[in-house]
This record gives structure tokens, sequence and C-alpha cells, in this order.
């Protein structure tokens, strides 16, 4: 079996027919290796802008790439996504997050009214991987790219960053790092089926009741983290910043804390995020606030 490793980079553009924003394609890169996930060819091309009339300053930055170069050197989306579909051939297609699936999806939407991606038959996303096996578990953010390079210890040049090809290349290098000791198959998924589509399109959203039926009560229960005896819950719960907070007070220790909890509605499952936060005393709230006055 082979698999493919793609990268895009793209350019958010207004479209006036349909009145919003598409991320267009600039640029497809990609590696395919062969089972053992060494590498056996290679695709690099730019993508002519067809709505896009500038780059944004970030993308010209990052990218160093110009408007005139990709309209003088770039293919039409739906012929470089033809080329792209004759290199990778049925091959299990890898990304690193689902930022390029989405992508892909609007492109495809776009020029086509089909949110299908016809290339598509087989998908791992290498994040997702990655922070398995690294046993990642910060809930407010995902692990980047160039995070987990530096975690692993893998060298890069950030010059060649935020160029397809060499993203393409890094994410092979971080997901190589660990499939000698964690299989790699049960994270590819199929693609071909319309859950896929509808899981991809899914937008994750914080719950903001708690009369919600997906909201499990017993999560709304705190343990004091000082003696491990559960606490009293002694105000109702506010909603503050997406989150559930509420006064605790440990009638065993005496500690009095803030819970804070929120929960992440997924495609398939409810992600629940708790903390204590330590309750400022009398005398820290006055000292604090005497600190901002005189500033």
């Amino acid at each position: 079996m082979s698999y493919v490793i793609l990268d895009l980079e793209w350019n958010a553009a207004y479209s006036k027919p349909i009145k919003r924003y598409v991320n267009e394609i600039i640029e497809f890169g990609a590696v395919k290796t062969d089972d053992n996930f060494n590498i056996i060819d290679r695709f690099s091309i730019l993508v002519k802008p067809q709505i896009s009339k500038n780059l944004s300053s970030k993308v010209k930055e990052l990218t160093k790439l110009s408007i005139d170069e990709l309209k003088n050197s770039g293919t039409a989306f739906l012929d470089a996504a033809l080329k792209f579909s004759k290199f990778i051939n049925g091959s299990a297609m890898f990304t690193w997050g689902t930022s390029d699936i989405h992508v892909l999806i609007d492109n495809f939407r776009y020029y086509t009214d089909n949110e299908v991606i016809p290339f598509l038959s087989q998908y791992c996303n290498i994040q997702e991987y990655c922070e398995k096996c690294l046993d990642y578990c910060d809930c407010s953010s995902q692990l980047g790219l160039t995070a987990c390079a530096d975690m692993l210890g893998i060298s890069f040049s950030e010059d060649e960053q935020h160029r397809a090809f060499k993203d393409a290349e890094l994410s092979l290098k971080c997901l190589k790092y660990f499939v000698s000791d964690y299989p790699v198959e049960p994270f590819i998924v199929n693609a071909k089926c319309r859950e896929f589509y509808d899981k991809m399109l899914f937008k994750s959203h914080y719950i903001t009741s708690l009369l919600n039926p997906e909201v499990d009560k017993k999560q709304l229960r705190f343990v004091c983290d000082e003696c491990g005896k559960p606490a009293r819950k002694t105000s109702k719960w506010k909603l503050h910043n997406k989150s559930f907070i509420a006064d605790f007070y440990c009638k065993s220790c005496g500690k009095k804390f803030l819970g804070r909890v929120s929960f992440k509605k997924k495609y398939d499952s409810v992600v629940v995020n708790k903390a204590i936060v330590e309750k400022k005393t009398e005398d820290e709230k006055e000292n604090l606030q005497s600190s901002e006055d005189h500033k």
C-alpha cells in the first residue's frame, strides 16, 4: 500500500458571485511513500488564482509567493486537481489536521458545486495520530506541526516552512517518528462515505445551557484538590467565556474555590474540560485593586 502526505497553501479571497470568502488554494505539495513510509515520489504545483486579485500580506510573507508568479506559472485549480488525482492514484491520503480537507471541500464546492473530493478514498489525520502518540491532551489548542517537530527534536528551517512541499515533508518526518511503535492503520478512515463528509463539515461548538440533554450532570461535581473529599456547590452556575463557573466549599478542610467546566460538542462526542480555580482572599483583591489604581 502507498501513502500520500499532502499539504496545501491558500489565500482567503472574496467571491462576489457567491458573496462570501473562499480559501482559494494556491499550491499543492505532496510526497508519496511506500508502506514503510519511504519516499518514492514527489508532487508540487502552483495554482493560478481565479478569485483572488491579490494575496494577503500574511500569505506573501509566509510563502514568499507573489500574485504575478501564481498567474504566470500557476495551473487552473481543476487542472491541478486532475494532475494530483493521477499522482495519488488511489493511495491513502494524509494531512496535518483537517484544515486542508475543509479547504479542498470548499474549492470543489466552488468550482463544481459538489463538495466531494474525487481523489480521496482513504484518509488519515497526522495531527490526531501524533497527539495520541504523545498523549497530548491540551483541550484549549491543537498541536501545531512545527510545535510537534520541536517536541520530537526534528530539525527544520523556518525559511523552508509554509510552502506546501516542505510542510508535507515535515509532516512525514513527525509521522515516521512514531510508526515503528504505534500502528497508523487504526487512524486511516474510509473517506468515500457520506459520514466522512458529515463529520468533516460538522462545526464543533460549546454547549451554553445546562439543560442540554448531552450535558453529563456528573461532571458538575467537584472534589477538593487539597484533601480529595467531595466539595459542596454554594452558588448557582453562571456562564462565563463559554464555561460554567460556580463557588464550591469543602467542609472537610475548609477550602473555598471556583469550579469551572466546559462542554464542547464534537460530531460524535462531548469533550469535557474541568478545572479548579483558586479564589482570591479579600486582602489579595484589595492589594490587586490598589496596584491597578497606581498604574
